[in-house]
């Protein structure tokens, strides 16, 4: 996987100044924060169901061996095949051969987290095969050349001049001379011109949401429709996705289908949810010939055992994302990584090393919203803090942040000077802030970046340690 954070702090200082990703970002997190907290207090049971998601996981990640045979084993027995990939680079090339068995020319691909994570694309198309996204906001991305910025919404980063623009510029060799200006029209036609693709395609490659271990179906959560075309029509079907998606039974199946759309998008179910098990069998009239799933490690099973496991419970809701201060500030290209928020603060390093991915599990104000949204009630804040500590240990921090926080460390175990630095930290702010004012402009010994991009508020005249003890 191809990640590099190491420019996050200059990206986010750009995207905070970006008044359309702005823009964007507020409606976002306005928008299906609003509409998660309606559809969880219309479920009663939300938070009960959050508990069995979180231990169902739990299992399966203490006996992941155990149903990942299960599930291949059902596999084989409906006809289909299942590929193991340690690696990306594994995984790209048993994709390639299959494509080549069935003399694939042209791909289709709904939406998966997955195959971006391995660049699935780029190696397809650098061997001569045509792959097209058609997830709408995965194709608008994929036509500009850029990563997704969020999870379920692609293209979230982008307004509506944008998305004109971008098919004004690459429809046009296809007859498309008319600049189109309405979302009705701008779908319209990508409608149009995804539907010769979906008829042409050779094979069709999908992503999974849920493996269910009892039966080797493969479940996919989607709202388009487009996901339904890429499975059935080609004659060759692809399932790429990661060994932590498996899941015992259709019954637990349901339980996460329960908590995904009401996470995702505040909705009580998709709009599709499919269950594939094998390809089409005799008499079917429809569906593929070929039936391949493969399952990539890429790193996963280096977390299991470790203070990492937890997120290997991630069903990639985006919900964390949705409430993050940081990711509503910055957007996901900042993050450098396809998975990005905090579920990405967490899962990147994992993937591929703390040292290429160090500024991002420092991105966060710890103020837990991301766990307290969590359908499956990943820990993400106490796995941000070990990411921290291992970078500290490996000395990859600044030194200048590592002195700090030694020198917080011994001031915040001795109460009389700390209460003492408090008062003294305290009159210095108030006196730049000159007393009345309710920001401070400029603050000592930090950078710009502390003012320059946020309202920071002048402190109280009391500390908080001196509020509390006047409550007692």
């Amino acid at each position: 996987m191809d990640v590099d954070s190491r420019k996050f702090i200059e990206l986010s200082a750009t995207a905070v100044r970006n008044e359309s990703l702005k823009t964007s970002m507020g409606l976002l997190g306005a928008g299906l924060s609003m509409r998660r907290a309606q559809a969880k207090a219309g479920l009663a049971e939300f938070d009960a169901l959050r508990d069995e998601a979180r231990d169902i996981k739990n299992d399966v990640l203490a006996n992941l061996d155990a149903y990942l045979e299960a599930f291949e084993a059902q596999v084989t027995r409906q006809g289909g095949v299942v590929h193991w990939a340690s690696t990306d680079e594994e995984a790209r090339d048993a994709i390639l051969a299959i494509c080549r068995d069935a003399d694939a020319r042209t791909v289709t691909k709904s939406k998966s987290m997955v195959t971006e994570e391995i660049e699935l694309v780029p190696h397809l198309e650098a061997h001569g095969i045509t792959a097209v996204e058609t997830d709408l906001g995965e194709y608008i991305i994929q036509l500009r050349r850029e990563r997704p910025s969020h999870i379920i919404a692609p293209a979230i980063h982008l307004n509506k001049d944008e998305v004109s623009e971008t098919f004004f510029e690459h429809h046009r060799k296809l007859g498309y001379n008319e600049r189109l200006t309405e979302r009705a029209d701008l779908v319209g036609e990508a409608r149009h011109v995804l539907r010769d693709k979906f008829l042409g395609a050779d094979v069709g490659i999908s992503g999974a949401n849920f493996l269910i271990a009892e039966s080797g179906t493969v479940v996919l959560v989607t709202n388009e429709g487009n996901a339904e075309l890429t499975t059935s029509l080609p004659k060759t079907h692809i399932v790429v996705t990661g060994i932590e998606k498996v899941v015992p039974t259709f019954e637990d199946a349901a339980t996460f289908i329960r908590l995904l759309g009401r996470s995702a998008a505040g909705m009580e179910i998709s709009q599709y949810t499919s269950f594939i098990t094998g390809p089409a069998r005799e008499g079917d009239a429809d569906g593929p010939r070929n039936f391949h799933v493969v399952l990539v490690d890429n790193g996963r099973s280096r977390m299991i055992g470790t203070e990492f496991q937890d997120m290997l419970r991630c069903i990639r809701c985006s919900a964390c994302l949705n409430h993050c201060p940081v990711y509503l500030s910055v957007g996901g290209h900042a993050y450098g990584s396809v998975y990005n928020g905090p579920m990405g603060a967490v899962l990147t390093p994992g993937l591929s090393s703390i040292g290429d991915a160090g500024h991002l599990p420092n991105a966060s104000t710890f103020c837990g919203k991301c766990e307290e949204v969590c359908p499956v009630r990943i820990p993400l804040p106490r796995m941000m803090r070990a990411w921290r500590n291992r970078e500290s240990e490996a000395k990859l921090n600044p030194v200048g942040m590592r002195w700090g926080l030694r020198g917080w460390q011994w001031l915040a175990t001795h109460p009389r000077l700390y209460r003492l630095a408090t008062r003294l930290g305290i009159g210095v702010l108030r006196r730049i802030a000159r007393g009345d004012s309710s920001y401070l402009s400029h603050m000592p010994l930090a950078a710009g970046n502390w003012t320059r991009d946020r309202d920071f508020p002048t402190p109280s005249p009391t500390s908080f340690v001196a509020q509390w003890e006047d409550k007692l």
